[in-house]
């Protein structure tokens, strides 16, 4: 079995001095806990603000690149992955594979030539939004801009099939969601959302867009991030005060990791924040049980957002712990084909028929 985990926000922590090469008592992800959690491959984000400028954003994603290059080649049981073979042979090997997606299209600016060039470093997919509309298409938080995709993110969709590049979808708006799915050649991906029949986040996937996605041969891998797995919690942890004081103390940390009291206050609110009632692990697999009925087995498999989120579901607080989840999919029923699928298997598909897609167009 391949377990892959389609989404962390990793990247921004090693900027943040994170060494992960070492195992951090509150990180969600590290590489030992990558191996604790029998984790074969990891898609990390490289993600950028939408209020940063285009000029400073994309020295930041290379920053980013560069760092994190360096992690992986200071670990002797770590390895870059490109495609769908490095994850087999690098299982055979013994060693993690760390895949690089992008996190928000609007670094690249309107040049075609910075998609390429970022891809020639090993992204293989990219998240055309985040919290805001750009270049390439609406968000999910915003939608006014363009009425879905931009002339400009046509094009962008057809170059990311012909280099095989994954399209993702988790932070486009509906429309911006059945238009790349109508442009895209190639199966398209939610990296990280969950299912808006159990949680009405604006983030989520409602039915139809789940049957939409595996009619074309997609996945949506299932996010962790309590605020989408559950209305009660989002609700609470949107009136909690602590919620805007993390905000604060975590911007204070960023803007000086290196600061010992900012680190010192950051870890402390974590674990204030791990004291907050939370929904368990099991409101994940409710959400893979809901997508696999309406969608497929076929169409569903695991994005974390793990350092990306403000707090993790009860007893899945690192990557370690993943693999409850395919102990409550066994307990539920599901066989070993079934949780093969969605551990690894569904998503690697996806990158296969991507990559079969782009050889056949150069």
């Amino acid at each position: 079995m391949i377990v892959l985990d389609s989404h962390c926000d990793t990247p921004s922590q090693v900027v943040r001095l994170r060494d992960l090469g070492r195992r951090s008592r509150l990180g969600h992800i590290d590489f030992p806990k990558l191996r604790e959690g029998g984790v074969d491959a990891c898609f990390f984000a490289l993600y950028t603000s939408q209020s940063k400028p285009q000029e400073i954003a994309l020295p930041y994603v290379h920053k980013m690149l560069s760092a994190t290059k360096e992690a992986i080649a200071a670990c002797d049981y770590v390895s870059q992955a490109y495609t769908v073979a490095d994850v087999y042979n690098n299982k055979a090997k013994g060693l993690i594979s760390i895949f690089f997606g992008m996190e928000n299209g609007m670094p690249i600016g309107k040049s075609i030539a910075n998609l390429e060039e970022l891809f020639a470093q090993g992204v293989r997919y990219l998240t055309l939004t985040h919290n805001g509309d750009n270049q390439i298409a609406d968000s999910a938080s915003q939608g006014t801009t363009w009425n879905g995709l931009s002339p400009f993110g046509e094009e962008v969709v057809a170059r990311m099939n012909q280099l095989g590049m994954i399209v993702d979808l988790a932070h486009a708006s509906d429309k911006t969601f059945y238009d790349a799915l109508s442009a895209s050649e190639t199966p398209i991906v939610s990296t990280h959302s969950c299912c808006r029949a159990l949680a009405s986040h604006r983030r989520n996937l409602d039915d139809k867009m789940l049957r939409a996605l595996a009619d074309k041969g997609g996945v949506i891998q299932i996010n962790f991030y309590p605020a989408f797995l559950d209305d009660g919690f989002n609700a609470s942890f949107s009136a909690n005060p602590l919620s805007d004081e993390a905000d604060a103390v975590e911007e204070k940390f960023i803007e000086d990791p290196a600061d010992a009291s900012r680190r010192q206050a950051w870890d402390q609110m974590q674990e204030r924040l791990l004291e907050l009632p939370r929904p368990s692990y099991k409101r994940v697999v409710d959400h893979i049980d809901h997508a696999v009925n309406v969608a497929g087995i076929e169409a569903v498999g695991i994005g974390s957002d793990f350092d990306g989120i403000v707090v993790p579901p009860e007893g899945l607080e690192n990557a370690s712990k993943i693999p409850v989840l395919f102990d409550e999919l066994r307990r539920r029923g599901y066989n070993e084909d079934a949780v093969e699928k969605i551990a690894g298997g569904n998503f690697l598909r996806v990158l296969s028929d991507v990559e079969n897609f782009a050889s056949k167009t150069l």
